[in-house]
């Protein structure tokens, strides 16, 4: 990671780092992970804060909260992301940008979806075997093998209430172009729509990275058998939902 100089910087490279893989997290618990100090993580945060590498936002909440100061958490900036390498962004939207006025919207939609085949292909032997929740969990595997720090897991309660339909929650720490995709949501949209074919269920966008949230998430809607791969007609929204605070370290 860039921008960690001095004798603390690995230390506070590795904070950095766990905030963008966990998303939006509390003091205690990056002090926990890291094994560090109140006062430690505490300089470490403070120093991160100064360079502008993350910020401090309220937690939200759902339910009924209790008395007391909503907890406070600490999210990764857009410096920060840049600080991890996000190399070219710059020269790969100004290159879809001059698709789109040359060719038009339906020109990036078809590039995207052909980004996507390439991915679609080597993951599909991963997640064709197993269970739902096995395969989500081959997915996130595979996505992690390419950079997108992803985690998978049974879909959070919300408000106290498990979701009716149970199924699966995909979550990517990391998302490689999210400064492309914040202009161009079709590379999301093309991804989402790929999640589903491979799971062979519905999947449903709660929140990207490229949308300003602290983790793109993915819910995986559990339908009866879905086992199998095959080609089938899933459908597919990108919406994004206050839902995605099911995801508050």
């Amino acid at each position: 990671m860039k921008n960690v100089g001095t004798a603390e910087g690995p230390t506070r490279g590795q904070v950095a780092r766990l905030i963008l893989e966990l998303g939006p997290s509390t003091a205690a618990t990056l002090g926990g992970r890291l094994g560090l100090t109140p006062a430690a993580i505490r300089r470490h945060l403070d120093n991160l804060l100064a360079e502008g590498l993350i910020e401090t936002k309220t937690a939200r909440t759902y339910g009924n909260r209790g008395r007391g100061r909503p907890a406070k958490v600490f999210v990764i900036t857009d410096a920060g992301r840049s600080a991890f390498e996000h190399a070219y962004d710059d020269l790969a939207t100004n290159a879809l940008r001059f698709l789109a006025e040359t060719a038009g919207p339906d020109a990036i939609a078809e590039f995207a979806r052909r980004q996507v085949s390439d991915l679609e292909r080597r993951y599909a032997p991963a997640v064709a075997k197993g269970d739902l929740g096995r395969r989500v969990q081959a997915l996130a595997e595979a996505l992690s093998a390419d950079g997108y720090a992803a985690s998978a897991g049974p879909a959070p309660a919300i408000g106290g209430w498990v979701q009716a339909e149970g199924g699966e929650q995909l979550c990517q720490h990391h998302c490689p172009v999210a400064h492309v995709a914040a202009e161009f949501p079709q590379l999301c949209e093309a991804e989402t729509e790929a999640f589903g074919r491979l799971l062979g269920t519905p999947v449903q966008r709660l929140a990207t990275i490229a949308h300003g949230d602290g983790i793109c998430t993915t819910h995986v809607t559990c339908v009866g058998k879905a086992g199998t791969t095959g080609t089938v007609a899933v459908p597919v929204t990108t919406e994004i939902t206050t839902e995605s605070g099911g995801l508050l370290i």
